[in-house]
């Protein structure tokens, strides 16, 4: 039997609540990468970053919905963020 790590929607919350974000009971993955993302800090900035970082080159598969809220969300807001502590 082949046994895949998946990240899911629970894993996602679970990430974001262990940094410390508060994210709704019920939240879809693109409302919680909504609200990681409202009011960035460069703590949070830095956390999200890491976050990010080891979903990705880590070995377990990210669910579409996930990666596409990650997409959407947090890259963007990141690089938005990124950008304007670099101006």
């Amino acid at each position: 039997m082949m046994h895949a790590d998946l990240i899911d929607l629970d894993d996602l919350l679970g990430q974001l609540r262990a940094l410390g974000f508060e994210v709704a009971s019920g939240a879809s993955a693109e409302q919680a990468c909504e609200c990681a993302v409202r009011g960035l800090s460069d703590e949070r900035a830095k956390a999200l970053k890491g976050m990010v970082e080891k979903l990705y080159t880590g070995s377990a598969t990210l669910l579409p919905a996930v990666r596409q809220a990650i997409d959407k969300q947090l890259l963007p807001a990141l690089a938005a963020y990124q950008q304007s502590r670099s101006a």
